[in-house]
């Protein structure tokens, strides 16, 4: 498993086309990830995450993406994402196709990618409106053993998994440790597993709620203190609501955004330097 600066990690393992998942709920996103493929111009990516929150406004305002696989199109903390809503109302700067799915379906989704097998299975109780929306491949399926309605979910194999995690060891083993969520499936699903860190560490501890992720699962690794902001990576640092909060007035006004990200993504030449632009310490 290779120790290799963000830039070459980008560089070497997410090319043009690629289905891309950059997960971590609510903590632990994958900004300076995001923010790298971005300066590296990355096109025509299919960007697979539950909430596509900050980082893909970014990427698809910045025209990255032409297809998003998610399970709810806002942030948690203000509401919609315009760029991508200007993205799918206007095809502003491309258009962007969609495939729509619930939280739970896609942790089935994930689950399957990483079991090995083409779909996954959940209860269906009732109906869905998202069944009548285009681009989504759920199907309802009988159980062989109590004809109870079950949903089937197609797996999801992204070529590319990147996450975001507190801690490396020095034989390549990665703690994530809070709230987890589809870390593990999403690592296990992809054909490659790209994780940026807060620090390298000689052994890891095995906190409450902890998740190891084993060298051999990871491709290469990215030391990249403060990968997570503007989210927060627990024990490092907290969310920065403020940042969040005035997203939504940048992202309204496509000159605005693209004068920000000119200045503090591509104006820059790597996360560090957008920390030091925007006065946070790392």
């Amino acid at each position: 498993m290779p120790l290799l600066s963000l830039r070459e990690a980008i560089a070497t393992y997410v090319k043009d086309g690629a289905s891309v998942a950059l997960e971590g709920f609510t903590h632990l996103i994958p900004f300076a990830a995001g923010q790298e493929i971005i300066r590296q111009q990355r096109r025509h990516l299919h960007l697979i995450r539950m909430t596509p929150d900050l980082v893909y406004d970014q990427m698809i305002g910045m025209g990255c993406a032409s297809r998003l696989t998610f399970s709810w199109g806002g942030n948690p903390g203000v509401g919609s994402l315009h760029r991508l809503r200007d993205a799918v109302e206007r095809g502003w700067p491309q258009p962007l196709t969609l495939a729509e799915f619930t939280h739970a379906e896609m942790a089935v989704a994930y689950q399957a990618g990483a079991s090995g097998v083409s779909c996954g299975v959940m209860p269906r109780h009732a109906p869905s409106d998202l069944a009548r929306v285009p681009g989504t491949a759920v199907r309802e399926v009988q159980c062989p053993f109590t004809a109870a309605p079950l949903a089937a979910v197609p797996a999801l194999t992204p070529d590319v998994t990147i996450l975001h995690a507190q801690q490396i060891d020095a034989r390549g083993n990665v703690l994530i440790r809070g709230i987890v969520g589809a870390a593990k499936e999403a690592a296990l699903a992809a054909r490659q597993l790209l994780v940026t860190v807060e620090e390298q560490v000689e052994t890891l501890g095995s906190d409450m709620n902890a998740l190891i992720l084993p060298s051999w699962v990871v491709t290469a690794a990215s030391i990249v203190p403060g990968g997570a902001y503007p989210s927060y990576a627990h024990g490092y640092y907290p969310r920065d609501n403020a940042f969040y909060l005035a997203w939504d007035e940048i992202a309204r006004d496509r000159e605005r955004f693209s004068a920000w990200m000119e200045r503090h993504v591509l104006g820059v030449p790597d996360h560090a330097g957008l920390l030091r632009a925007l006065g946070v310490a790392a």
